[in-house]
């Protein structure tokens, strides 16, 4: 029988048994809840963009936001539903949003300067990127506490007889719409009720899928990027001598990062006809677990996997997806890290984890990262 602490010990590290699973099983049905688990890089790959095998409309019909959004969508509507989000939430958006987050992140950091010890969790990587999502959408910033709760009980799931937290959410956003067709603003839901190609707009179900989206996936993988990037230059106090000393160095860091500590480390598909992976046929209809936490350990794609190396290259992670639905915020989340990692280093001399606390991991296999996680560093005024 499983503990508690070992199961514990499961969510933080499940990197030993990803790599007995590539040796031993590397498609893998599980009896008890009836799914395929998949764990080599070329499988994961192919699992994640061959959506002519499989679907990631594995939910069928439902009424929640997320199920009409672009990760539970196949092309051709995937395509289309993709082009018209692209135009409201573009490269430039996003390039012209680094002021801001440099804005915000010196502001957080302020708040703790001058104590010499921070939780990264809930003082700045939690804060930060749900303060950029709620100005990019137009929302009011006393309400981030109430999405970050949303997005939590999504992600981790609700309890019986709880509110699914995608109505509240959708109920949310439908009012925010109205709003801004009534009286649109410089903000992302106006430019989105306006996206047009060929006459064909955003259904209002799409539009607020895509909301939900983003608010859930901005927040998950920005905030656990950035608390796993702290952990992974806390064990390898050389890699963050190296980028002290070369800033440059960031960039590929923040790339091994996501290999090594993949923020999202599984997600799920459904087989759309009888498919041969590996020596398996899977038939259609079973649902799949691609674990993409494992393909970005997998020794045959990444040498010396088990090295935490900010110099690998090439470095081919598939963390933010791969194919048709490689992740659209991957730009935003990057340079969210980006500038936060860059200005953790540069103003808080000495930074290091507590050796004392004991890590409480997100209770999720979907998602990887820790509850709080407390740093000290040179305090100055």
């Amino acid at each position: 029988m499983e503990t508690a602490s070992s199961a514990m010990e499961q969510l933080l590290n499940p990197f030993d048994r990803y790599q007995s699973m590539r040796n031993e099983k590397p498609v893998y049905f599980d009896e008890q809840h009836r799914v395929w688990n998949v764990y080599r890089y070329e499988d994961v790959q192919r699992v994640l963009s061959d959506y002519t095998a499989f679907s990631s409309n594995f939910g069928g019909a439902s009424a929640m936001p997320l199920d009409s959004s672009l990760i539970s969508t196949d092309p051709p509507r995937h395509r289309q539903l993709r082009s018209l989000v692209t135009q409201a939430f573009t490269p430039r958006t996003i390039e012209l949003l680094e002021p801001r987050i440099r804005a915000i992140t010196d502001q957080l950091l302020d708040e703790v300067a001058g104590t010499g010890a921070m939780d990264v969790v809930q003082q700045l990587a939690y804060p930060l990127p749900v303060i950029v999502i709620a100005e990019l959408l137009g929302i009011p910033i006393e309400e981030r506490d109430q999405f970050k709760k949303w997005s939590d009980a999504i992600v981790h799931g609700v309890g019986e007889g709880q509110v699914n937290p995608q109505r509240e959410m959708g109920d949310y956003f439908m009012r925010l719409i109205e709003e801004r067709r009534r009286t649109p603003k410089q903000d992302l839901v106006s430019a989105l009720l306006k996206a047009e190609i060929d006459g064909e707009k955003l259904t209002i179900v799409e539009l607020l899928g895509f909301c939900v989206l983003l608010l859930v996936a901005g927040n998950e993988t920005t905030t656990n990027l950035i608390t796993n990037a702290i952990l992974c230059f806390d064990e390898h106090p050389d890699a963050l001598a190296h980028i002290q000393s070369d800033p440059s160095l960031l960039p590929g860091a923040i790339e091994e990062v996501l290999r090594y500590r993949s923020p999202v480390q599984s997600m799920f598909r459904s087989a759309i006809a009888d498919t041969k992976l590996g020596d398996q046929t899977i038939q259609a209809g079973q649902r799949v677990v691609a674990w993409i936490g494992s393909a970005n350990r997998d020794e045959t794609q990444f040498p010396h996997a088990e090295q935490f190396d900010i110099r690998r290259t090439p470095n081919r992670h598939i963390a933010f997806g791969h194919g048709v639905h490689f992740c659209l915020g991957a730009p935003l989340a990057r340079l969210e890290a980006k500038v936060v990692l860059r200005a953790m280093i540069e103003r808080l001399p000495g930074l290091h984890c507590e050796a004392k606390q004991t890590l409480d991991p997100l209770p999720s296999s979907i998602v990887y990262g820790v509850r709080r996680l407390l740093v000290h560093f040179d305090a100055y005024k």
